[in-house]
């Protein structure tokens, strides 16, 4: 594809560079992804990149940004706004989101997310906890402790690409006779009914912390 000139807009925005910079990383990974690939991709000089966001820092940022546009998931119409469903919507919103872009996932679970989009995700979450009479460190707690197992189980379900997740190794009953016993339990590693099992135990340990503070 041939380029444009040095600082030629090309018509860019960053809505179009955040874009083809997610399929790329979805196409080749992290490891490959650079401000100059991005550039052959839009067919432009990296300066003209550069004249929207500056530097690949910020360009990872706005990946991530673009990605968690997907995971904001209001309330339907008329539906109460109960704390535990916030939280249950944000968080099968957040997995689909990792599944449909595993190689992005990493980047939003070792970046600080401070977007005007992720903290629109947090506010949701705590404003129905303060609504439901949740303690004040309960609340200011409860989306770190929330968002720190959907980060560290989805970096594990997702770690296979786009392949998912791979299968559970098999345990040696002579060494490790307790992981033998229960590998059969973890077969159904990465599946909704797993992530559910886990978010049950989380938001238990939420209510319960709530429950001993009040």
């Amino acid at each position: 594809m041939a380029r444009r000139g040095r600082g030629t807009s090309a018509g860019l925005d960053r809505e179009r560079i955040a874009t083809a910079a997610v399929a790329l990383v979805d196409r080749d990974g992290l490891e490959r992804f650079g401000v100059r690939r991005l550039a052959e991709e839009l067919g432009v000089d990296p300066m003209s990149i550069y004249h929207h966001i500056k530097g690949k820092a910020a360009l990872l940022d706005v990946i991530c940004e673009a990605v968690l546009t997907e995971v904001v998931a209001p309330a339907p119409d008329g539906a109460p706004h109960d704390w535990e469903e916030v939280a249950r919507r944000t968080a099968h919103s957040y997995r689909g989101m990792a599944y449909r872009h595993p190689r992005v996932f990493p980047l939003l679970a070792t970046r600080a997310q401070t977007s005007p989009v992720a903290i629109s995700a947090l506010e949701g979450l705590v404003v129905a906890m303060r609504a439901a009479g949740l303690p004040e460190r309960v609340a200011a707690d409860a989306p770190m402790v929330l968002f720190g197992f959907l980060n560290g189980h989805l970096l594990a379900c997702t770690g296979g690409g786009p392949d998912g997740p791979a299968p559970v190794p098999e345990f040696d009953s002579g060494t490790h006779p307790g992981m033998a016993a229960l590998a059969p339990r973890w077969a159904d590693f990465g599946s909704v009914a797993e992530f559910d099992r886990m978010l049950d135990i989380v938001l238990d340990g939420i209510r319960g912390q709530a429950a001993r503070s009040s």
